[in-house]
């Protein structure tokens, strides 16, 4: 199995008392969320391997990220939280910001690229956000925020380079580690980074021995491509169905500790993801989105390495929209 190459540092963006801190931030808001494990998934599966599948489906809005936005914005200060928020999103950081600002009396503004999810769209809006509609994708969505960020003095909340989203989906990894005494690796599924970046500094502290693993889109594969290069690498398209972890560029905050700590990384095609998902649906009768099946999917890859280990699997999001999974399920992707 692969170790980590470093141990954490006082130059990594977050340490532990930051995850401690976030924890106790958000846990008047959000209950912890279940680790469970499934004999077919296992029997499945094969090699031995025994997989423990956390559960952020179960957050009020499906995924992961309201963690993140509760630990950003509890983190205010009262003149930021004043002027309100704005962030891109391809969906379930915009959702999560929305839903935590609602909570909090917090105006949230999010900008989402043309031909973004529709029913994505409509849950931010549910929950309160202003949504404006601005570029080809992610990306070009940043550009946006830039510009309304000037125009209004909004306060930017990134996805990935911030320190409070980073030690709010830090929290994931704390609860896991509490939850199963066991453990010899988490494989992640990376878009931004902000999951990995968590699970590697609370391992890090806590949990040296485990090994964390990084999983993307072959479609997506920026951070892949820069974590072999050593270096940050933009790409000129982000193609994969899985819009959760559909991103074009590695991340200044989040990049040093992924090259730093991964264990191993892989990329999985988007039928890979496909098949995670549908397994996932049979064996767990949990569903999920693509991105939430990418874990499943890296595991698989990485299952001669993993052979006879205990591995947890993140199910980071079940936002999938109707007209997805319909092409999921009759295998047209």
């Amino acid at each position: 199995m692969g170790e980590r190459t470093t141990m954490p540092t006082s130059e990594w963006p977050i340490d532990l008392t930051d995850v401690h801190s976030a924890r106790d931030r958000i846990a008047p808001y959000l209950s912890i969320t279940p680790l469970r494990s499934y004999r077919a998934l296992d029997a499945t599966i094969r090699h031995g391997i025994r997989i423990f599948v956390k559960h952020e489906t179960h957050h009020p809005t499906n995924a992961f990220k309201v963690r993140n936005a509760f630990a950003a914005l509890t983190a205010l200060t009262a003149a930021h939280s004043g002027r309100g928020v704005i962030a891109a999103t391809r969906g379930n950081h915009g959702q999560g910001l929305a839903y935590a600002g609602q909570v909090l009396g917090i105006p949230v503004t999010i900008c989402v690229p043309h031909g973004n999810n529709p029913e994505k769209n409509e849950a931010m809006i549910g929950y309160g956000a202003e949504l404006v509609e601005e570029g080809n994708d992610y990306d070009e969505s940043l550009v946006a925020v830039e510009r309304l960020q000037r125009e209004r003095g909004l306060v930017p909340i990134h996805g990935t380079n911030n320190a409070q989203v980073l030690a709010g989906a830090g929290t994931i990894t704390l609860e896991l580690l509490q939850q199963v005494e066991a453990l010899d690796a988490i494989v992640v599924a990376i878009g931004g980074g902000s999951q990995a970046v968590g699970a590697l500094t609370v391992t890090g502290a806590l949990r040296p021995d485990v090994a964390v693993y990084g999983v993307q889109a072959a479609g997506a594969p920026a951070i892949y491509e820069s974590w072999k290069a050593g270096e940050i690498r933009v790409l000129d398209s982000a193609e994969t169905f899985a819009d959760g972890i559909a991103t074009r560029s590695a991340y200044e905050m989040t990049f040093p500790v992924l090259k730093a700590g991964l264990a191993g990384f892989v990329t999985v095609t988007d039928a890979e993801i496909a098949e995670a998902l549908r397994l996932l649906l049979r064996t767990t009768h949990t569903l999920v989105e693509g991105a939430g099946a990418a874990g499943l999917a890296g595991l698989i890859k990485l299952r001669n390495e993993l052979d006879g280990k205990r591995v947890a699997i993140i199910l980071s999001g079940g936002n999938i929209d109707a007209a997805t999974l319909r092409k999921v399920m009759t295998e047209q992707i």
